[in-house]
């Protein structure tokens, strides 16, 4: 079992995040508030733009929210530098240089890869990486495989992840779920897991946080949502229902108070030239609560 002198409990009070542009302030978090125990697996569940990536950052040290306390194992990862974190999103497949003629054996040794040998021949397996394989020439899902071994090779204490493995097959998803769970069972790590796939999660997290608007709407134990154990009719798993019923409520709260312009309103400004296009820039901004 895991280490018991290590605490991976994750703790964010009263946290609220906001960032400045256009001269206006647009609240991201407002007074997010939740405590999640070492060694459990909480999946992230929240519509685009909830602000789901946002409280990921704030917990790898990243960004410093002003309001409200952040602890990790009692440590602020940002002011005191919380050790054993590691964020991996979707921007490292990204990057041109991951693109370049590399080897992928070059790339793996470059991170450490002979300080930790079984892992990294874990890794390598589950994840099914070739080591002849070269960056330019491989797929998405293969790069962010890639990502993967290099990101997940040295032991870590804290994993958060935001919607890496949206490019994974169906085999090597359900192949790296299951060593994720084993390193919460075996090494008492915790893991926070941002996701839109839900297909194959319904036994995996131990804690739900959804997220709407900025704001916790719901948040505990898996045990304690009886929806998961429902039967569904649908053919859908009893957590993609429970989320993607969360999910359609966000949307109508979004909608509701969503100034959206229409279609007929573009054209109509645009018949006017640089004139209409001045104007459709300030209706643009007005609608969004710029003005």
């Amino acid at each position: 079992m895991g280490d018991a002198t290590q605490d991976t409990s994750v703790e964010l009070q009263n946290l609220s995040f906001s960032y400045t542009a256009d001269n206006s302030s647009h609240a991201i978090l407002d007074d997010v508030s939740l405590s999640l125990p070492a060694g459990s697996r909480t999946l992230l569940i929240g519509a685009n733009g909830a602000g789901k990536t946002t409280i990921l950052k704030i917990l790898a040290g990243k960004r410093i929210a002003k309001e409200g306390a952040v602890k990790i194992g009692g440590v602020d990862p940002f002011r005191d530098g919380a050790q054993g974190i590691t964020y991996l999103g979707t921007e490292w497949a990204n990057n041109p240089i991951v693109r370049n003629d590399i080897p992928v054996a070059h790339l793996i040794a470059s991170v450490g890869g002979e300080a930790f040998p079984e892992r990294r021949d874990e890794l390598v397996r589950i994840l099914d990486v070739d080591l002849s394989w070269r960056m330019h020439a491989v797929s998405d899902g293969q790069r962010r495989r890639v990502q993967l071994v290099m990101g997940l090779m040295r032991p870590w204490r804290i994993l958060l992840l935001d919607e890496v493995t949206v490019d994974l097959d169906v085999l090597v998803r359900a192949d790296f779920l299951d060593f994720l769970e084993r390193e919460t069972k075996e090494r008492g790590c915790t893991i926070v897991y941002a996701t839109h796939i839900f297909d194959g999660l319904s036994s995996w997290p131990t804690h739900l946080v959804h997220i709407s608007l900025g704001r916790i709407s719901s948040f505990g134990p898996a045990s304690e949502y009886p929806e998961l154990n429902a039967t569904q009719s649908t053919g859908n798993s009893s957590l993609l229902a429970l989320c993607l019923g969360w999910l359609k409520e966000d949307r109508e709260k979004i909608r509701a108070g969503d100034k959206r312009i229409k279609w007929e309103d573009i054209s109509e400004l645009q018949k006017h030239g640089e004139g209409g296009a001045h104007k459709f820039g300030k209706y643009f901004n007005k609608t969004r609560g710029k003005e």
